[in-house]
């Protein structure tokens, strides 16, 4: 008695009769099959990436750039950039950048820009944060969102740092040395979460009063710009009458020392004289006397401009001495 073939068994044949038999199909498959192990073998690191190779669901190792071998089907890399630099953008973001413009937004991102520094203002602050992936292992399995935490963390230090801060330091001389704080604090948070972050650079993009007070403060800060210009013309001055003043002093205590000093010496000098005149007086005072008395009338005739001797015994005058051109 004859069985009626089964759907499967005609199937089956049908099958056969298409493609041939079954054992010719294996070869191009496993022809297949080995290729895409090959194929996925193999693979490349490039010079700014490192290979994160994870065997049965495990971490296995960390390779850096250059051609590596894996098991295919059981191993997978996951491929990390370390070198390049990462930015987050606090306050802001960044819509399109051109050639020519780079077109920014800040509508909306109150929740983190608004600040309230330590003289109890509010400050609306702008940054980057700029970092690299040290380790890409930590990176990756040491806690679940990398991204989100230094997003957290930087938030959180630059409130900390701000709020250290007073309002005019923090929109104007202070921002350099904001920024540095907040870097150095932001690292040793994320070294103790050991996440494999590098911070590069945390900066400032824009520093602003809140829109509400903008026009009040830019006042305020126009009357201040206006105190200090007069303050640095009373300052200048001051610089110019000051030390005039002091130069014209010290020039007149300097006449007077000079004054005093040649009446001193003028002095010491006619004592000296009256010395040695008294000196030679004491040798031959006749002398002494006759040759004083004479040099004492030449110095006082030199002054008359008419000399005339009067003797009662005679009724005219005798001019004795005249000077030449005396009228």
């Amino acid at each position: 008695m004859n069985r009626r073939p089964s759907e499967f068994e005609r199937q089956f044949e049908q099958f056969k009769q298409e493609f041939g038999s079954p054992a010719k199909l294996i070869v191009p498959f496993l022809g297949l099959f080995l290729f895409v192990a090959v194929y996925q073998s193999f693979y490349t690191v490039e010079p700014d990436e490192q290979a994160v190779i994870i065997r049965l669901g495990k971490y296995h190792s960390t390779n850096s750039p250059g051609l590596h071998f894996k098991f295919p089907f059981i191993d997978r890399k996951i491929i990390i950039q370390t070198t390049k630099v990462h930015q987050e953008e606090f306050g802001f973001r960044t819509e399109s950048t051109s050639s020519r413009r780079t077109r920014y937004s800040s509508t909306g991102f109150d929740d983190e820009s608004l600040m309230l520094t330590g003289d109890l203002n509010v400050a609306d602050v702008e940054w980057v944060v700029q970092y690299k992936i040290s380790d890409p292992f930590k990176f990756i399995f040491q806690i679940s969102s990398p991204i989100q935490t230094i997003r957290d963390v930087s938030e959180s230090i630059m409130r900390r740092v701000v709020g250290d801060q007073l309002v005019n330091d923090v929109l104007t001389t202070g921002r350099a040395k904001i920024a540095s704080e907040a870097r150095t604090l932001m690292q040793e948070v994320l070294d103790k979460y050991d996440i494999g972050i590098s911070i590069v650079a945390v900066k400032l993009q824009d520093v602003n009063p809140p829109e509400v007070v903008k026009n009040s403060f830019n006042e305020v800060n126009k009357a201040k710009q206006e105190q200090e210009k007069s303050i640095n013309q009373a300052e200048k001055s001051y610089n110019k009458i000051i030390p005039e003043a002091r130069g014209k002093a010290e020039q007149m205590l300097s006449n007077a020392k000079g004054y005093a000093e040649a009446l001193i010496n003028r002095s010491e000098g006619d004592a000296q004289k009256f010395e040695e005149i008294y000196r030679t007086y004491a040798k031959a005072p006749n002398i002494t006397k006759r040759r004083i008395y004479l040099e004492t009338m030449e110095t006082l005739f030199k002054k008359f401009k008419k000399l005339t001797i009067v003797d009662g015994k005679v009724k005219g005058l005798l001019p004795v001495f005249q000077k030449q051109g005396a009228k």
